[in-house]
């Protein structure tokens, strides 16, 4: 599975002097942050087809059901994506009514339960590696295509951090990590929310939102939001 960690070797050249390090990052790493997004071809891209993608949602008209199919049926091609819209929109609404009253009632309030639900959400869907999906080697998927096509552990992360925005968490609060599983020595991405001060972990291998502190066989490489990056430099494990 290629996640783009090159891009990380790549982009080392974009630090400027305001880069900055800080130590205690994610997963014990020493962090260096930089606001120069210019590598990141497939981040950027991710989110122009999810606007191009939820504009045309917008203006998708709800197709009226047929009783004398059942939900299976009614859910296949072109279908399968409406159906996976409207559980999408019914799932967002249900965790805004669900969380406790937030200063704006059209936001959820962030909690561990949150994190869980949307993580749960996610990871029901089927794992597929890039080159059998997509016939490349790496592809970010936006949720639209996630629902049409599942996907890898990028794909999850970036559903999941987009579902969150939708929900009005803070994308700065939120990063999509691309790191090194070191039990598996394979690459690997999960999604880092910051929740009373601490990096929460949605991962696809795991159910369970655990802080990043808890997860010792992470080595983050970089990690990305909207307007951010950080490089992670941390000493590999022992052997």
């Amino acid at each position: 599975m290629a996640i783009g960690i090159a891009i990380a070797i790549a982009a080392m050249g974009l630090l400027t002097p305001s880069a900055y390090a800080q130590s205690s990052g994610l997963f014990g790493s020493r962090e260096i942050h930089s606001t120069n997004m210019k590598s990141f071809n497939k981040w950027s891209g991710v989110w122009r087809r999810q606007n191009l993608q939820r504009a045309d949602a917008a203006t998708d008209t709800a197709t009226p059901a047929n009783t004398n199919t059942n939900a299976n049926d009614r859910c296949r091609g072109r279908e399968r994506l409406k159906c996976s819209r409207e559980a999408w929109d019914k799932f967002i609404d249900d965790q805004r009514i669900k969380g406790p009253a937030s200063a704006d009632a059209a936001d959820t309030v962030l909690t561990v339960e949150l994190l869980s639900a949307v993580n749960l959400y996610f990871n029901r869907s089927t794992y597929i590696v890039d080159p059998v999906n997509w016939g490349v080697p790496d592809y970010w998927s936006t949720p639209d295509e996630f629902f049409m096509k599942d996907g890898d552990c990028e794909d999850y992360a970036i559903s999941k951090f987009i579902t969150l925005k939708r929900m009005g968490i803070d994308t700065a609060k939120m990063r999509l990590v691309v790191l090194q599983d070191e039990n598996l020595r394979a690459a690997h991405a999960v999604l880092a929310v910051e929740l009373d001060g601490t990096f929460h972990i949605l991962d696809n291998q795991v159910d369970t939102v655990l802080t990043h502190d808890k997860i010792l066989h992470y080595r983050p490489v970089y990690s990305i939001n909207e307007s951010n990056w950080w490089l992670h430099q941390v000493k590999r494990f022992g052997r």
